[in-house]
């Protein structure tokens, strides 16, 4: 006898990305500032934006600055998800009912890892050293960041597809 989880409701891909249209102006805004916040997170340590603090040794990527930027938006509209709307489902101990996808900063980690210096980053040189971290670590930098980009989105998706499966006014 085996025991599975009951089946989630169905929603169109079109539905979940309309999520996008009703949401208030206060997502929007945590959207905008917390796409911001991760620009000069991650663009201040690895120099993409120059500053007195920090240098590269190699520079950036033609790719950087629109990784970058993409990755930003992202991580923005997913941080917003989190924020409380009419739309919100809220359980009866008082959680957001949304699915649980708190695992997209990962993909803001793989950027930061993306678009840096690869001899630089202190992790990958004691790692792999300086010969390794040209030789082996920024030929894989544009994957991290494939990998980044596509999961943000996913992330992003199973939130949007959870206000959609569960909307319902919130108490």
């Amino acid at each position: 006898m085996s025991t599975t989880a009951p089946d989630r409701p169905q929603v169109p891909e079109q539905a979940a990305w309309s999520a996008l249209r009703r949401w208030p102006a206060r997502r929007w805004g945590v959207a905008l500032l917390t796409a911001v916040a991760a620009i000069l997170v991650v663009g201040l340590p690895t120099d993409l934006i120059p500053n007195p603090v920090f240098g590269r040794e190699i520079p950036p990527t033609a790719w950087a600055w629109p990784a970058l930027l993409v990755s930003s938006v992202l991580g923005g509209l997913l941080a917003a998800t989190y924020v409380r709307s009419p739309l919100t489902v809220i359980t009866d101990d008082g959680e957001d009912a949304g699915p649980g996808t708190r695992r997209g900063w990962v993909g803001g980690l793989l950027t930061y890892f993306a678009v840096g210096c690869p001899v630089c980053n202190k992790l990958v040189l004691l790692a792999l050293g300086s010969a390794g971290a040209i030789t082996w670590f920024e030929p894989v930098q544009p994957v991290l960041q494939v990998l980044a980009v596509g999961l943000l989105v996913w992330a992003l998706r199973a939130r949007l597809r959870g206000e959609i499966a569960c909307a319902s006014p919130a108490r």
